[in-house]
């Protein structure tokens, strides 16, 4: 059992504690917070990059592979309001295998918190050297 603690310690500023860590959060000042923190939504989508970033960088250390540089995520949203679509746009070195791209896209489909999301969620996972190709 995984215990998450939540306090309260003003505003609207809520703080949860997991596992030793704590992690707080605010809303922004237009949603009436300070915007001190991330936002609840903020740090769900943010858990969903950096879990398909760990992949990510566990294939490449398992291949003595160089890093990958960095990931961007984008969403869309439906008419309902909820996540419809996830982009991932993984960027690695010009000298990145390109036998591995669809193998490296597989493994970050493969995240835990992706897992969780509805299977009606479209995601794409896209591989692009530094000179912007992608094979």
């Amino acid at each position: 059992m995984v215990l998450v603690e939540v306090a309260f310690p003003g505003g609207k500023k809520i703080e949860a504690s997991i596992a030793g860590h704590s992690i707080p959060t605010d809303q922004s000042q237009q949603n009436g917070g300070d915007g001190g923190a991330p936002e609840p939504f903020q740090l769900f989508l943010a858990s969903i990059a950096t879990c398909a970033g760990i992949y990510a960088k566990s294939f490449c250390d398992e291949r003595e592979l160089s890093a990958p540089r960095g990931l961007d995520m984008d969403i869309t949203r439906g008419d309902d309001g909820l996540l419809s679509r996830l982009e991932l746009v993984l960027q690695v070195e010009d000298d990145f295998p390109a036998k591995y791209d669809r193998a490296i896209s597989r493994a970050m489909g493969l995240c835990a918190v992706k897992k969780q999301l509805r299977s009606e969620i479209e995601t794409e996972i896209r591989v692009v050297r530094n000179d912007g190709s992608e094979s």
